[in-house]
C-alpha cells in the first residue's frame, strides 16, 4: 500500500456485504431471459427468489438454477452503503415510500464505488507526486459524495464526473507505460554487450 493511501481505502471498502444490504441488487436491477437468467425481471420488482430476510433462497445453486448472472455481478460495496448509510438502515419494506428512490440510488452509488476503486488503484501505481495529489483530491471528493443524501446523489452529473476521472486515469496509464518502457529499455541495455570502440557515455575512445 502506498504511503499516502488513506487506511480507510482497503480491499474491504469495495467488498459487497450482503448481510448489511436490503437485497437491493435483487430488486433495483432488471434482467432479461438469456444464458445468465432464466426469466425476465423489471427494475423495482423483487426477484422471486428474494426472501423476507433479504437473502437469496437459491444462493448455493444460482448457476444450476440458471442465475449465473448473479454470481458475476459486483456492487463493489454500494449495496450496504445505500442501505445503511444513505437510508440509515431503514429498508424499503419498512418504508415503502423510499423504495423507488433507494432503487435509483443503487446504480449511482455503484458507479461512485467503481470510480473510488480506480482512483485508489491509480494512486497506488502513480509515481508523479503532482498527479498523485490530484488523484487523492478527486478520491476525497467522490468519497464525500458517497456520504451525501439520496437527493444529492440523484442530482449529480455522473457522465461528466466519469469523463473527468477517466482523464486522470489515462494520465496514470500513460505514465505507467512510460516508466515500464524505460525500465525495459534499461534492462535490455544492461544485458547488451558493449560495442567495440565505444564508451557508456557515448563518447569516442
Amino acid at each position: 500500500m502506498h504511503a499516502n493511501l488513506q487506511p480507510a481505502f482497503d480491499s474491504r471498502t469495495f467488498q459487497a456485504d450482503c448481510a448489511n444490504c436490503f437485497g437491493l441488487c435483487c430488486v433495483a436491477l432488471a434482467f432479461t431471459v438469456s444464458a445468465d437468467f432464466p426469466v425476465d425481471k423489471e427494475r423495482g420488482i423483487a426477484c422471486k427468489n428474494l426472501q423476507d430476510d433479504f437473502r437469496c433462497a437459491i444462493h448455493r445453486n444460482l448457476k444450476l438454477s440458471g442465475y449465473s448472472g448473479c454470481t458475476t455481478f459486483d456492487c463493489l460495496g454500494a449495496g450496504q452503503k445505500v442501505s445503511q448509510q444513505t437510508f440509515g438502515g431503514i429498508s424499503w419494506k419498512d418504508d415503502p415510500k423510499s423504495a423507488s428512490q433507494m432503487f435509483q440510488v443503487l446504480p449511482i452509488m455503484q458507479q461512485l464505488q467503481e470510480m473510488l476503486l480506480y482512483l485508489t488503484e491509480g494512486i497506488e501505481r502513480c509515481t508523479d507526486k503532482q498527479l498523485q495529489e490530484t488523484l487523492q483530491i478527486s478520491r476525497r471528493e467522490i468519497d464525500k459524495l458517497t456520504q451525501a443524501s439520496a437527493e444529492q446523489l440523484l442530482a449529480e452529473n455522473l457522465p461528466k464526473m466519469r469523463r473527468s476521472i477517466n482523464e486522470l486515469l489515462v494520465q496514470v496509464s500513460e505514465q505507467v507505460r512510460l516508466e515500464s518502457g524505460r525500465l525495459g529499455k534499461k534492462k535490455t541495455e544492461e544485458k547488451r554487450p558493449g560495442l567495440p570502440g565505444s564508451k557508456l557515455d557515448g563518447g569516442e575512445t
